[in-house]
C-alpha cells in the first residue's frame, strides 16, 4: 500500500508516482540512531529517517516489535502524507521523531488492522 503508491503534489496538482527502494540501518551508513527507508518520488531520491529508539517505545507500549516491512509501510505513509500537505519541499531526507513514527505507525496499523496483513517487502530490481 505505502512501498508503492502515488501521491497528488499539494501546491503543484502534480501527481508524484513513490516506489520504495531500500532499507538501511542508519548506524552503519551515516552513525545515527535510525532506520532509513528510502523512496523514488517523482524519480528523486527521498530518505525517510526513523529513530530506533521507535522501536523500544513500541515494544514497551505493545509487547511488538516493528518489522522491516512495517518500517517501510511508516515511511511511505509519512512520505504520501508529506506530499499530499505540502510539507515536501524537495528535501532528500525527512527526520522523524519517535512520536511521528508511531504516530504514523498506529495510522498504518489502523488501516490494515493486524501485523500479518501488511504487505511482504517488495522485490527491489538494481
Amino acid at each position: 500500500m505505502y512501498d508503492n503508491f502515488t501521491a497528488i503534489d499539494r501546491w503543484s496538482g502534480d501527481p508524484i508516482h513513490c516506489t520504495y527502494h531500500a532499507v538501511i540501518v542508519a548506524i552503519a551508513t551515516r552513525h545515527a540512531d535510525a532506520i532509513d527507508v528510502k523512496f523514488l518520488a517523482g524519480g528523486r531520491s527521498v530518505w525517510i529517517s526513523l529513530p530506533h529508539l521507535a522501536w523500544v517505545k513500541y515494544k514497551e507500549q505493545m509487547g511488538k516489535a516493528i518489522t522491516d516491512r512495517l518500517a517501510i509501510q511508516i515511511a511511505g505513509h509519512y512520505l504520501k502524507s508529506a506530499i499530499e500537505t505540502g510539507y515536501d519541499n524537495g528535501r532528500e531526507m525527512y527526520t522523524l521523531s519517535v512520536q511521528e513514527t508511531l504516530d504514523h505507525l498506529h495510522a498504518v496499523m489502523s488501516e490494515f488492522k493486524n501485523a500479518r496483513a501488511v504487505p511482504m517487502m517488495p522485490r527491489v530490481e538494481a
